[in-house]
């Protein structure tokens, strides 16, 4: 029976001061975004005994700072 070998390699990234505040920044929105849906989820729930179907996109109108980031991360937190 032949044996398979697994090989893995390590990389570190060294972010300029630029890179850095990018990453910042979506994490954070990230965070907001799914702390904000979840907390207007349950809301919803508790009212209407319904889900609600809320995306990331809707908050950009009443959260202007939320644009800055890529709009992929803040999508990825939906699912």
């Amino acid at each position: 029976m032949p044996t398979q070998i697994l090989k893995a390699h390590k990389v570190r990234l060294y972010p300029n001061e630029d890179q850095q505040i990018f990453f910042a920044k979506s994490f954070g929105c990230s965070r907001f975004i799914w702390n904000k849906m979840l907390g207007d989820k349950i809301d919803h729930y508790k009212a209407t005994k319904t889900t609600l179907n809320n995306t990331p996109a809707q908050y950009k109108k009443e959260f202007e700072w939320l644009k800055e980031v890529d709009s992929l991360a803040l999508a990825n937190v939906q699912q």
